[in-house]
């Protein structure tokens, strides 16, 4: 990356190390980009009840601060005068410390809350990323709270700039929370982890396994996919294996119990990011069968391994995977059509090679490095225009 003027950057994150997901990896990423460019970086993310205070993570120094929100019972509001005044002192002593010349919201909840009233307060332009977190959350939390609702509107007509990483998720911006505008900025990949796989994936009638990664929840639908490998009529020979872990690891089990596949399923459990290309390395295809993406960088990781692409046609995904292409797009509500989609990409070998090859060619398109530019011309016409009101 070209080095521009160098910035103070806070990124907010919903959630970040230890734990991992989709949001976390993103934050990790782009930290590790602005900082490689010459800016100096923070994030501030959300203190569970663990208490980590502050501490550096690769490089970049990590505050988990705090976030009371207020309720509508009695208790809750007494909890909440109590535990305000020093979780805000925190906020505003990290942006005194600091002084960062942009707060980069990713994933809108408590850390969004109090983001916006750092910027009412202290004049930092603010820049809002939604990672799908209206649209694809199992808990379903912004259909129950009219608190985050309020605040996310309320966000999104202050700050500088709104972006998420595809269009699917910018409509639902506009449609319920007033967003005019907006930009896509993609998710991206770690193309310096390569895969040690060495397995052959061309045989004519392969002996081999299907693989689906992510966290165990219901939004994932790994529930449809054991469903459509039980009834998919495939060799024999071939198994399903699920990586992640979650709280529906149980349910499945059992459902693997109920539709009669258990010597044919196996449940890796979490995987690291070498794990997770080793893994993908020696499987005949990817499948991806989620209820709801927001983007899915489970398709760019599967591009980077060389393995063939079965991919949820809802939500983000089919903004970028080419259906035939680099990929066979599918409605995975639709079972029947899943099952069709993993019979085809395990019965023809040509098939298998020609997604994996154009996924392959593709994936070079999504670096973490052109992730974090974008950022940077965002940050630099965020600036400016403060500035420009500022002197007005």
């Amino acid at each position: 990356m070209q080095l521009r003027d160098s910035r103070r950057i806070a990124l907010i994150s919903s959630s970040y190390a230890p734990y991992v997901g989709g949001v976390e990896e993103h934050v990790r990423q782009l930290a590790r980009q602005l900082v490689a460019a010459g800016h100096v970086v923070e994030v501030w993310t959300v203190d569970r009840g663990e208490h980590l205070g502050v501490r550096e993570l690769d490089g970049v120094l990590v505050r988990y601060l705090p976030t009371p929100l207020p309720s509508r019972s009695l208790r809750g509001v007494g909890a909440f005068t109590v535990a305000f005044g020093p979780a805000w002192r925190r906020w505003a002593t990290a942006v005194r410390e600091f002084r960062p010349h942009v707060l980069h919201v990713h994933c809108f909840g408590p850390n969004g809350q109090y983001a916006l009233a750092l910027h009412r307060r202290f004049g930092v332009p603010l820049v809002l990323t939604s990672h799908g977190e209206t649209v694809a959350d199992d808990r379903g939390v912004f259909r129950s709270s009219a608190l985050l609702r309020s605040g996310l509107r309320r966000a999104v007509a202050r700050a500088a700039a709104v972006t998420a990483p595809s269009e699917f998720v910018l409509a639902n911006l506009r449609t319920s929370y007033g967003l005019s505008g907006g930009e896509v900025v993609p998710n991206g990949v770690d193309l310096d982890i390569r895969s040690d796989a060495t397995a052959t994936k061309t045989d004519a009638a392969p002996n081999g396994y299907l693989l689906s990664v992510g966290r165990l929840g219901a939004m994932k639908g790994f529930d449809l996919l054991i469903e459509a490998f039980a009834d998919a009529g495939l060799d024999a020979g071939i198994r399903l294996v699920i990586g992640g872990d979650g709280p529906e690891r149980d349910a499945l089990e059992a459902l693997v119990d109920q539709r009669g596949v258990r010597s044919r399923v196996e449940f890796a459990g979490r995987l690291d990011a070498q794990g997770v290309a080793d893994t993908m390395g020696g499987a005949l295809a990817v499948v991806v069968p989620s209820r709801m993406e927001a983007f899915g960088i489970v398709a760019l990781e599967a591009w980077r391994s060389g393995t063939a692409l079965v991919m949820t046609n809802r939500g983000g995904a089919a903004e970028f995977v080419r259906d035939g292409v680099d990929g066979l797009l599918v409605d995975p509500l639709d079972t029947a059509a899943l099952a069709k989609a993993m019979r085809r990409v395990t019965e023809d070998a040509g098939l298998r090679h020609s997604l994996a090859e154009a996924g392959r060619r593709r994936v070079t398109e999504f670096t973490w490095s052109s992730v974090a530019q974008q950022y940077e011309r965002i940050y630099d016409r965020a600036v400016a225009a403060s500035s420009a009101e500022r002197s007005a």
